[in-house]
C-alpha cells in the first residue's frame, strides 16, 4: 500500500512519462499547439526503471532466511489443506462427489465442474484445429498471391481480404444465421463513426449505441428471428456451432468502441505524429493512421481477428493496423518459448483440478464442519483456479495471434498471488482490459484529477460490462473503495519524504496485508461465493476464536510474503528485467 525509495517496493515507486498530444483549433482546423500529458507510471511495468533499487540484495539476512523458513512450512500447508478436503474418506465428499468425472493423471477424479473452464478444455482440441486451419490457409493464400503478384514483406496489408474472408466464414461456422445480426450491429456502429467523424457526437453516440446493444444482447438473449416475423422462424434453427453469440459479445464491443474512437481522435488530428521509425507498443496505440485506413474492410478484419476474436487479448484498431503496415519481427524462439509457458500453465491446473475439488466444495457448500482456515483455503484455490481459468484461454489466442505474427498486449503479467497494491492488482490482472479502460475511459473522463470519482465509474463501468448482476455491481463498488485506503496512505506517508527511515518497508508490509485482505474479499465476492458465502467465511473468523486465531497467523503469513515481493520488486530492477509469472 506504500513504497519507499531505498528499499521501497519497486512498482510503487513513482516515474514521471510525459506524452505529447497535438492539439486542434476547431475553428481553423489547424493545430495549434502541443500539450504535455504527464502521467505516473509503475515502474514494474516498464522495461527501464530511472528509480534505483537497494544496493544490497537481502536475500542472505537473517530477516530473509526467517522469511524463507516461513515459506517453507506455510506454502506445503497452503497445498495440503485442499488436498485432504478433497480426499473421498472426508465427511463431505458425499456432498459433490456427483460433481466429479473421471481424471487421466493418477487414476484420480477431475473437478471440471466450472462451466466457463469446461468450454475451453473440452474445446481445446477443435481450436487447435481452427486455428491450423487459418494459418494453414493464410499461408498458401499467400503463396499463390505472390506468384501472381509481387507482395511487400514489409506490409502485410495484402492479408486484409484473407482474414475479412476467413472471419466471416468461421463466424457463420460458431454462430449459424446470427451472423448477420453480428454484421448488423458492427455495420451501425461502423456507420456512426463515418457520419459523425470528428464531431463530438461520435464518442457520444458511440457509447450510447454500445451500451444499449449490451443491454439488449442481454434482455433478448441474442435475439429470434421469429421475433421479426414467424416465417423468418426457420432462420433461428442455423445455430452453428456456438449459438449463443451475444455472451462473448462483450468483447467485440470493447472493440467497436476502440474503432470509433480511434477514427475520432484521428478526424481531429490528436495524438502524436508518425516518427516513421518502428512503433513501440505504447506507441502504436496512440498513433493515427491516415483517414483511409479506416475502411470496413479493414474494420471488420480487425473486430473479427480470428485468433482474438472469441475472448481476446484486446487490441485497438490503431495497433492493430500498425502491425499489419510493419509487421513486427517475432523469432520461431518467441513462439516456441510461449508455447511451452501455456502447456506448463495448462498441466499445472489438471494437476490442481485432478488434486483440490475446491470448485465443487464452493458450488455445493460443502463445507459445513469445517475450520476457518479450511473455509479460507477453499476461497483462496477458487481463486487460484479463477486466475488460471483465464489466464489458460488468453494465453492461447494470444499464442495464436503471435503465430501468425501479431503481438497482442499480454494480460496477467504477474502471478495473482505475486501481488500486493490494489492498484497494480488490477493492471496485471487483465492487461489489455486495463490499457482500454486507461485509453477509451479512464482518461477522457480526468483521470488523475479525481481518482475516486473516476474510478468508481470505471469499476462500475467494468462490473455492468462482465454481468449485468448485483453481485458484480457490488464487486465495482466494493473494489473503488477499497483503492481510496491505498491513495489515502500515499498521500499521508509520501515516499519522498519517508522513504529512507529504516521503518518505512515494515509500515508498507502492514499496508500490503490490509490490501491483500480487501483483494480477496472483493474477488469472493464477484467471482467465487458472492456476498452471502463471505459474510459466512467472515462469521467464522471473526465470530470464534478458533478462526481469530487464524486471522492472526494469516495476517503474519501475508506480512512476511508481502516482505518477499518487495525483495522480488528490488531483485528484478538489479537485473535490469520485469519478470512475468
Amino acid at each position: 500500500m506504500l513504497g519507499n525509495v531505498a528499499g521501497m517496493p519497486s512498482d510503487l515507486r513513482p516515474h514521471t512519462s510525459t506524452f505529447e498530444l497535438e492539439s486542434d483549433d476547431e475553428a481553423s482546423g489547424k493545430r495549434s499547439g502541443i500539450i504535455k500529458l504527464t502521467i505516473d507510471i509503475p515502474s514494474s511495468h516498464r522495461p527501464q526503471v530511472a528509480a534505483e533499487p537497494h544496493p544490497t540484495p537481502r536475500w542472505r539476512t537473517p530477516e530473509f532466511i526467517f522469511y524463507g523458513l516461513v515459506f517453507c512450512i506455510v506454502v506445503p500447508m497452503l497445498v495440503w489443506v485442499p488436498i485432504s478436503l478433497s480426499s473421498p474418506s472426508h465427511p463431505n465428499y458425499s456432498m459433490y462427489r456427483r460433481r466429479l468425472h473421471p481424471g487421466w493423471l493418477f487414476g484420480r477424479q477431475i473437478d471440471n465442474s466450472d462451466a466457463q473452464y469446461r468450454s475451453f478444455r473440452n474445446n481445446i482440441p477443435s481450436l487447435v484445429l481452427l486455428a491450423s486451419a487459418f494459418l494453414g490457409l493464410k499461408h498458401l493464400y499467400t503463396v499463390v498471391l505472390r506468384r501472381s503478384r509481387d507482395t511487400q514483406r514489409t506490409n502485410r496489408s495484402y492479408l486484409i481480404p484473407y482474414l475479412f474472408t476467413f472471419s466471416l466464414l468461421m463466424l457463420a461456422g460458431l454462430h449459424g444465421a446470427s451472423v448477420l445480426k453480428v454484421l448488423l450491429i458492427l455495420t451501425g456502429n461502423y456507420a456512426i463513426a463515418k457520419v459523425t467523424k470528428g464531431s463530438k457526437l461520435n464518442p457520444l453516440l458511440t457509447w450510447i449505441f454500445n451500451g444499449v446493444v449490451l443491454f439488449a444482447n442481454e434482455r433478448n438473449e441474442g435475439y429470434r428471428f421469429a421475433a421479426l416475423h414467424p416465417s423468418l422462424e426457420a432462420w433461428d434453427t442455423v445455430t452453428g456451432i456456438y449459438p449463443r453469440w451475444h455472451v462473448s459479445f462483450n468483447i467485440t464491443m470493447l472493440r467497436l468502441v476502440s474503432f470509433n474512437m480511434d477514427y475520432y481522435w484521428a478526424s481531429n488530428r490528436a495524438g502524436p505524429s508518425d516518427p516513421g521509425s518502428p512503433l513501440t507498443e505504447k506507441q502504436r496505440p496512440v498513433i493515427a493512421h491516415p483517414l483511409d485506413a479506416y475502411s470496413y474492410m479493414n474494420y471488420v478484419a480487425y473486430v473479427l481477428y480470428p485468433p482474438l476474436y472469441i475472448a481476446g487479448p484486446i487490441m485497438s484498431f490503431n495497433d492493430f493496423m500498425w502491425q499489419i503496415h510493419r509487421p513486427l519481427t517475432i523469432s520461431m524462439r518467441e513462439r516456441l518459448g510461449y508455447l511451452a509457458r501455456f502447456v506448463i500453465c495448462f498441466l499445472t491446473m489438471e494437476f490442481i483440478l485432478h488434486f483440490m475439488y475446491v470448485v465443487a466444495i464452493k458450488d455445493t457448500k460443502a463445507w459445513g464442519g469445517d475450520t476457518a482456515a479450511e473455509l479460507s483455503m477453499i476461497g483462496f484455490w477458487n481463486l487460484i483456479i479463477v486466475w488460471m481459468k483465464l489466464l489458460l484461454p488468453w494465453r492461447f489466442f494470444r499464442l495464436w495471434a503471435l503465430a501468425d505474427g501479431t503481438d497482442a498486449p499480454e494480460n496477467m503479467v504477474r502471478c495473482m498471488v505475486n501481488n500486493y497494491s490494489t492498484l497494480g492488482f488490477w493492471r496485471a490482472w487483465h492487461r489489455s482490459y486495463n490499457l482500454w479502460i486507461i485509453r477509451y475511459i479512464y482518461i477522457p473522463l480526468g483521470g488523475t484529477k479525481n481518482v475516486a470519482f473516476t474510478s468508481l465509474l470505471v469499476f462500475t463501468f467494468v462490473a455492468l460490462w462482465h454481468d449485468l448482476s448485483f453481485r458484480l455491481l457490488a464487486w465495482g463498488w466494493l473494489v473503488t473503495l477499497f483503492i481510496l485506503p491505498e491513495l489515502i496512505a500515499r498521500y499521508v506517508l509520501h515516499p519522498s519524504k519517508y522513504g529512507s527511515r529504516s521503518w518505512y518497508r515494515h509500515v508498507c508490509a502492514i499496508g500490503a496485508v490490509f490490501n491483500m485482505f480487501m483483494m480477496v474479499a472483493a474477488n469472493l465476492v464477484g467471482f467465487v461465493i458472492g456476498t452471502d458465502g463471505v459474510s459466512y467465511m467472515l462469521q467464522q473468523l471473526l465470530g470464534t476464536a478458533e478462526g481469530f486465531r487464524f486471522l492472526l497467523f494469516a495476517c503474519f503469513c501475508m506480512f512476511v510474503a508481502a516482505q518477499v515481493m518487495f525483495e522480488y520488486r528490488e531483485e528484478e530492477l538489479r537485473q535490469g528485467i520485469v519478470r512475468r509469472c
